[in-house]
């Protein structure tokens, strides 16, 4: 409509940011290098973007952000449309309905297909931790994986593949190559599906 598009020419977020949305959640995808939550109100976030985009439409609920993605990460994040929907979409997280999917380019030569299950630290403790890896393709340096988080764990994915012996590309904490242009791990979440709220 054309008052969207007036919406949208002056909005903090692009068209191609806004992936998906109903009454009760808003999917937008974050850049590499921005952070979810706000934290200190110098630093900008993907939070305060979502919720001057709302302002603008002139909606009053709050929105707020249901998982995360490390700030080097790029993908699709999910915000409920207020307390109640935000509540509602974070128990189908605790459920385990919500499935996410990363591509990630590592250094080395993985295997066609595994799991990963090395254990990752949350809370001072180990937790058990699954990862489903498939390459898609390879060259003599360097392979691209697709990963299906099984579990949620703080820096799994970034963990896990280290452990392996195939940390991301540019994921210089985890023992990454670092490579010109690239200040961040070649790490992309792909796929975020999940059921409608009306579903459950």
């Amino acid at each position: 409509s054309q008052r969207m598009a007036e919406i949208l020419a002056v909005a903090p977020l692009t068209p191609d940011q806004l992936i998906f949305e109903d009454g009760h959640t808003l999917v937008v995808m974050k850049p590499a290098g921005l952070i979810v939550h706000r934290s200190d109100s110098s630093i900008d976030s993907l939070q305060e973007k979502v919720q001057a985009f709302v302002k603008l439409r002139g909606e009053t609920f709050r929105t707020s952000p249901v998982h995360r993605l490390d700030i080097g990460t790029s993908g699709p994040v999910m915000f409920g449309k207020g307390v109640r929907a935000t509540g509602l979409l974070g128990r189908l997280f605790m459920d385990g309905k919500v499935s996410k999917v990363y591509l990630a380019l590592v250094c080395g030569a993985p295997q066609a297909a595994g799991d990963l299950t090395s254990p990752v630290p949350s809370h001072g403790k180990l937790k058990p931790s699954l990862t489903r890896f498939r390459r898609l393709a390879r060259t003599e340096q360097f392979a691209l994986l697709q990963l299906h988080l099984e579990t949620g764990r703080l820096h799994q994915l970034r963990r896990q593949l280290a452990e392996a012996g195939w940390p991301i590309l540019g994921d210089r904490r985890y023992g990454g190559q670092s490579r010109p242009g690239l200040e961040h791990p070649f790490l992309h979440c792909c796929t975020l599906r999940f059921p409608g709220l009306e579903d459950n």
